[in-house]
């Protein structure tokens, strides 16, 4: 899961970009980096690390541009080096910087494209393939003539829709031209538009993965990008629009509203906070039906992103909410963290209990999701040497079976703890008294209360369905090698010592 962000202002963006990054940096915490375009130049600064980090004020003065794109990255393959930072950019057939959130499902197929083009790749991003296969597209339509016109760029990214299959939102820059922004036909990956007047009253553009990126920048949601659509702004702030794929339906990601997109957000017409608000209504009915004897004393969210749900739990059931868990917020999230033990002590040093809150009561703990089970037995733990005298554990999403292959870095199946297994036995593994997993129709129905012309998700997570294609027993062979804890810390350590063959001696 990434953060991508494109402006096209009449002053420079720098700071525009840098603050959509900031308020995008849930969306990942690895890397980030923007590229603006100044008087025919791309400024580029990129790093790993957090965006307050990576971009300080000598960095910042140097980003000079009225139009720019941005990125916060974190990897779905585990830990990454500085060089698979974004945004990429390429010099032929133009200068073209591009960034994008999601995961091409057909990655390898794409490398061997770009070889038999003689297009080079300098790592294993398929961003980097994307940006490749994009400029090839370009170069074959224009032949290098001129400068590309808007039905030329919507005809090359007809084409790339062709060549990628996955879940993707791209923004990319063309020097001459300007900001290209486009979606994946099934519109997994969230992408919005919005727009501001400046004080002349022109218009100015700006894409970005979550509508709080707008609204901090000064900008108001117009829509969202539609599924294959492709946005055209120019340097001088004209944009036009197009749908440059075939049999395009929306099917957003399902987990966004779950766990990743922040709650003051608005996506695909939906509120997030008011989707997690019906989660929670939605949960509270199921226990009042199935679950009236457990008897709860209170229900205490582990924050933050349940907080919403248990307070709706709370007001239905009729007991006390109590933040019963104190939150270290300088600790990333815990389930992409590569490898099982960094993530067990990221826990303890993520959460802190307070013991009064659940000493001799009955506790209904509340979570969005169980993933791996690492977080919630820990929390169930915690709990318990607290004083608990019954820990029952919710969660906002229903079970957790498959990995996610649309840009999500959700481990292989085999190292979730939901996969072939049961209530019962899940239950028993992450020590709690009782367990409660959402309704996948309820969740459904959460999310699209507030926009019914969401017919359909993306849930493969939930229910094993991948509905776009290059997604089989081969492509999950090669996620086990990706994805697995012992391929991450491998990939970590090498990371970590990138380089540092060459200088031995």
């Amino acid at each position: 899961m990434c953060g991508v962000v494109g402006i096209v202002a009449n002053s420079p963006v720098n700071l525009s970009l840098y603050d959509a990054l900031t308020v995008l940096q849930h969306r990942g915490q690895d890397a980030a980096g923007i590229v603006t375009l100044d008087e025919g130049n791309f400024r580029q600064r990129k790093a790993n690390g957090l965006v307050s980090d990576v971009f300080q004020q000598k960095h910042m003065m140097r980003l000079k541009g009225n139009i720019g794109i941005g990125h916060c990255r974190y990897p779905t393959a585990g830990s990454s080096s500085a060089a698979e930072a974004q945004p990429f950019y390429v010099n032929s057939p133009f200068g073209i910087a591009l960034a994008h959130n999601g995961n091409l499902t057909n990655a390898r197929e794409l490398k061997d494209k770009c070889n038999s083009i003689f297009r080079h790749t300098n790592t294993n991003s398929d961003s980097e393939l994307l940006l490749n296969i994009f400029a090839w597209r370009l170069q074959e339509i224009t032949q290098c003539r001129h400068l590309p016109t808007a039905d030329e760029i919507f005809a090359a990214v007809r084409d790339v829709n062709k060549e990628i299959y996955g879940g993707y939102a791209v923004v990319s820059l063309i020097i001459g031209g300007g900001l290209v922004a486009f979606r994946d036909p099934f519109g997994i990956r969230p992408l919005v538009l919005g727009s501001r007047v400046d004080e002349q009253g022109r218009t100015e553009y700006m894409v970005a993965s979550e509508s709080v990126a707008l609204a901090v920048c000064g900008f108001k949601l117009l829509r969202d990008v539609a599924p294959g659509e492709a946005i055209y702004v120019t340097t001088e702030g004209q944009l036009y629009s197009a749908i440059c794929a075939e049999n395009c339906k929306l099917q957003p990601c399902l987990f966004e509203y779950v766990y990743f997109a922040r709650p003051d957000s608005v996506m695909n017409g939906v509120s997030v906070y008011a989707s997690r608000v019906s989660m929670g209504t939605k949960l509270a009915e199921k226990l009042k039906r199935e679950y009236s004897h457990l008897n709860i004393d209170v229900v205490i969210p582990i924050p933050e992103t349940s907080c919403d749900i248990a307070v709706q739990i709370a007001r239905i059931l009729g007991v006390p909410y109590r933040q019963g868990f104190v939150k270290n917020r300088y600790i990333g999230r815990t389930f992409i963290m590569p490898g099982q033990k960094q993530r067990k002590k990221s826990v303890r040093s993520k959460l802190s209990p307070i013991p009064s809150e659940f000493k001799g009561k009955r506790v209904l703990l509340v979570d969005d999701s169980i993933v791996r089970g690492t977080t919630s037995g820990q929390i169930v733990e915690m709990a318990k040497e607290s004083g608990a005298a019954a820990v029952y554990f919710a969660s906002a999403a229903p079970e957790v079976r498959f990995a996610n292959v649309y840009g999500i870095d959700m481990p292989t199946k085999r190292e979730l703890i939901a996969y072939n297994r049961t209530n019962e036995e899940i239950c028993s593994l992450i020590g709690a008294d009782a367990l409660i997993y959402q309704d996948l129709k309820d969740l459904e129905d959460a999310v699209r209360a507030e926009n019914p012309a969401l017919t359909e998700f993306e849930e493969s997570v939930f229910t094993g369905h991948y509905i776009t294609k290059g997604v089989d027993e081969e492509y999950f062979a090669y996620l086990d090698q990706q994805r697995s804890d012992d391929a991450k810390a491998d990939k970590a350590w090498k990371d970590s010592n990138e380089g540092l063959e060459i200088y031995n001696i």
